[in-house]
């Protein structure tokens, strides 16, 4: 596998316990590794803040994403297929335009990934 090609995480809600419940293994580790190398980038992160600002079922055309950034369309479509291959986001050819969303759940499973479980009588 090349470094520009990622794989899609399992789409199973109880495949990723939180970060404080146990130690990872191995193959979770590499899977979850992918999704923040995708997410490790500025212009990916904004432009996955773009998609997600729509909220569950919405949509965003690539052609309301490329204006926000200084970079040339090419590009653009670049990260954004580095983020589909992570398994963060998919599109769909309508005509002449591409548009995207968040696939469904991602964002609960990396909130739920990273959020630490409190023990009764932790501090705050």
């Amino acid at each position: 596998m090349s470094k520009q090609e990622l794989e899609v995480l399992d789409q199973d809600p109880a495949c990723c316990p939180g970060l404080t419940t146990s130690p990872l293994d191995e193959d979770l580790a590499a899977d979850l590794a992918k999704v923040f190398k995708a997410l490790g980038d500025p212009v990916r992160l904004r432009l996955m803040s773009m998609i997600a600002s729509r909220g569950e079922g919405g949509e965003v055309c690539v052609c309301e994403l490329t204006p926000a950034f200084d970079l040339s369309q090419p590009t653009i479509s670049h990260h954004l297929k580095l983020l589909r291959q992570a398994g963060l986001i998919d599109c769909e050819r309508r005509g002449t335009w591409v548009y995207y969303w968040v696939l469904p759940g991602v964002l609960e499973r990396l909130a739920a990934f990273l959020t630490a479980t409190r023990t009764a009588g932790a501090d705050a």
